[in-house]
């Protein structure tokens, strides 16, 4: 006889956050110090259960992005899906990962279950010599993320949400730089950018800098697809990591 008395599994969904932006020409990503268990006082990233089952899942990630970093009108997409048994010692959840990326975040404030937060250069937890250590496996989504974000400045416009509303050419290729994790011929890149049609557009009067020669400001353009694209250059199984090469250490593991 068959038992037709079947029950779902008891499944929580959760959101996290890989949210991106520049600091000192630098590639940061926001870590929270956890203040509950599991794993207190391990770093991690931020996110949270849904509010009630009537809550989207989208807007459950812009009200943590809200609620850790006081972002509201920012660069926001879906990376993945994560629910690999075990991922969490409190039962079966499964997270559904965000990147956003905004340009000149401030320093950021605790939420209510976090003992701290901080900005966190990407290559202290990703290259293979990484001193911090996140908790779940969100070292994982962090690469993804990450990796995301650097194809996605290959082919889209994503490299102007790293901007502010106007900017030059030289903070647009520090994006790049700092993304890419190499360094650009300033000529080339300039010659890159302006052969994408639409890209970026001219933005009024040049900024005229205390040192140094006036630079003229651009603005976003009204394409998201490059045509043609910004490729990168990097060996396969290799990434470069704060203008220096570094092997990328498998997850939980050790290089060979």
């Amino acid at each position: 006889m068959t038992d037709d008395r079947w029950e779902p599994p008891s499944v929580l969904l959760a959101v996290d956050l890989v949210i991106l932006t520049l600091r000192d020409a630098r590639l940061h990503v926001l870590l929270v110090e956890r203040g509950v268990d599991p794993y207190r006082g391990a770093f991690a990233l931020p996110g949270g259960f849904l509010r009630d089952e009537g809550e989207a899942i989208e807007a459950a990630a812009r009200r943590e992005l809200a609620e850790e970093a006081g972002l509201a009108d920012v660069h926001l997409e879906m990376i993945g899906v994560y629910g690999d048994p075990g991922r969490d010692p409190r039962g079966r959840v499964v997270s559904v990962a965000h990147l956003a990326i905004a340009p000149w975040l401030p320093d950021p404030i605790a939420g209510t279950d976090a003992a701290s937060a901080c900005w966190t250069p990407v290559e202290d937890v990703l290259s293979a010599s990484a001193y911090v250590k996140l908790a779940f496996d969100h070292r994982r989504i962090l690469a993804d993320g990450v990796e995301r974000a650097r194809t996605k400045l290959e082919h889209t416009s994503l490299a102007t949400a790293f901007c502010g509303k106007t900017f030059t050419i030289s903070e647009l290729q520090q994006v790049y730089e700092a993304v890419w994790g190499v360094r650009l011929d300033p000529r080339n890149f300039y010659r890159k950018v302006q052969s994408a049609r639409g890209f970026i557009v001219a933005a009024g009067p040049m900024r005229r800098p205390q040192n140094g020669r006036p630079a003229r400001l651009f603005k976003a353009g009204p394409v998201q697809a490059l045509y043609p694209p910004m490729v990168r250059s990097t060996q396969p199984g290799h990434e470069v990591l704060g203008g220096h090469a570094a092997e990328i250490a498998p997850e939980g593991g050790e290089l060979a």
